[in-house]
């Protein structure tokens, strides 16, 4: 049975960050990285934005080179998932191999959430979660004319944004009475949807979907309404389930997720978890116990749990923050605006450069910036503060923010 000192689950940013930070510290046992994909370490984000128009070639989404890789030690383990975890004798199991392990780091992130309805697994329906979804994407897109996206979230909109782009025909079906109803205030939601609508998109709000059709390829979505909304493409955009089954059935704390404390240790000894499938307390939304689906919060996961593992001191307390990319438009959130009881819109949406800022009794919990960079930089310190700041200043584009700190 092959063992190492470390064994890494998942080589996505968290997994190889938990590499990296690992060597960084000094560290000279033996690490294994597995993931189930058959490539190198990649970025995600970009995904839905710059590799699906074309703009940016996979070998440019490399978080590291191979060399890197080996000059380092790390050994890497392609194309296998755990299936199993035993936590007393200190090893997992894949489908074809038991592997053993001195430290366990968890960093396996989520699988889409797939349609419950019939047709979801007909051919030309979509996620776009790895490299191989989007390739599949790609290679189907000559003879797609019409797509049809499925959930407003961020990366339903940047695929449209994209797909618009590239000459298609979108329209958008979100169940919520807006886009980003999840994840940000009406005043962004509105916005974004007028921008989508100026360039061509359909938003459809507040429709359920019923079925895809098609024999043995989308040919159209069913709404609840009857309605069949024609597409030869679906793109499915409605969260990611956490991919913790192996560590739940092996007893660790969790649900949506599995529990880490301050250092992501989970209950279960010498295992960690790090990432979009950490479930874990966060000032930032006001302690409740949440996951947090960003490269911040994998990087800064990671890094806590390799320094724990080192012996050295440390406590993931990073304010969240995150991005997205539409058209010229560049968002920007630092913070959790779940939960907010107020907001105040900063500047004019119309220029195309404006925030909105959130407040939770009285005080700054987030911002939402739109071409509003120096907004963005600014304000961060309003949050990790959490100011209490007069509403009328907060508004008054004209005032730094950095004067309210």
């Amino acid at each position: 049975m092959t063992r190492f000192d470390i064994l890494i689950v998942g080589a996505g940013h968290a997994g190889a960050q938990a590499a990296i930070a690992l060597r960084q510290g000094k560290f000279e046992g033996t690490i294994g990285l597995l993931g189930d994909e058959p490539e190198l370490p990649y970025e995600r984000p970009p995904l839905s934005k710059e590799y699906l128009a074309g703009d940016k070639p996979f070998e440019r989404l490399l978080i590291r080179n191979a060399a890197f890789w080996e000059e380092r030690d790390v050994t890497l383990l392609p194309g296998r998932s755990v299936v199993q975890v035993d936590p007393v004798a200190h090893r997992v199991a894949t489908e074809s191999e038991m592997i053993g392990y001195g430290a366990l780091v968890w960093a396996t992130g989520g699988k889409p959430r797939r349609l419950a309805c019939a047709g979801g697994d007909l051919a030309g329906v979509h996620s776009v979660r790895t490299r191989a979804d989007v390739d599949a994407m790609i290679a189907e897109l000559p003879g797609v004319r019409r797509v049809a996206v499925i959930g407003g979230g961020y990366i339903g909109l940047e695929a449209a944004a994209v797909l618009t782009k590239l000459g298609r025909e979108v329209v958008v079906l979100e169940a919520q009475g807006r886009v980003l109803a999840r994840v940000a205030g009406e005043p962004l939601s509105r916005f974004f949807e007028d921008e989508h609508r100026s360039h061509g998109v359909e938003i459809r709000l507040g429709v359920s979907v019923e079925a895809i059709e098609g024999d043995t390829r989308v040919t159209g979505v069913r709404l609840a309404s009857g309605e069949v909304v024609q597409a030869e493409m679906a793109i499915v955009g409605i969260g990611i389930a956490p991919a913790v089954a192996p560590l739940l059935d092996a007893g660790a704390a969790g649900g949506n997720g599995v529990l880490v404390d301050a250092q992501c240790r989970t209950s279960l000894p010498d295992i960690f978890a790090v990432g979009d499938c950490a479930l874990h307390a966060n000032r930032f939304a006001d302690d409740r116990c949440i996951r947090l689906e960003s490269v911040q919060n994998a990087n800064d996961q990671a890094t806590v749990a390799a320094k724990t593992i080192l012996g050295a001191d440390a406590a993931y307390d990073a304010v969240p923050w995150f991005w997205s990319n539409q058209y010229d438009l560049k968002l920007q959130t630092v913070g959790i605006s779940d939960g907010h009881d107020a907001s105040v819109l900063r500047g004019d949406p119309a220029s195309r450069s404006f925030s909105l800022v959130y407040l939770r009794a009285g005080r700054v919990i987030a911002l939402d910036c739109v071409n509003a960079t120096r907004d963005y930089v600014q304000g961060r310190k309003l949050v990790i503060e959490g100011a209490a700041v007069d509403p009328a200043r907060l508004a008054d584009a004209a005032v730094p923010l950095k004067e309210l700190a």
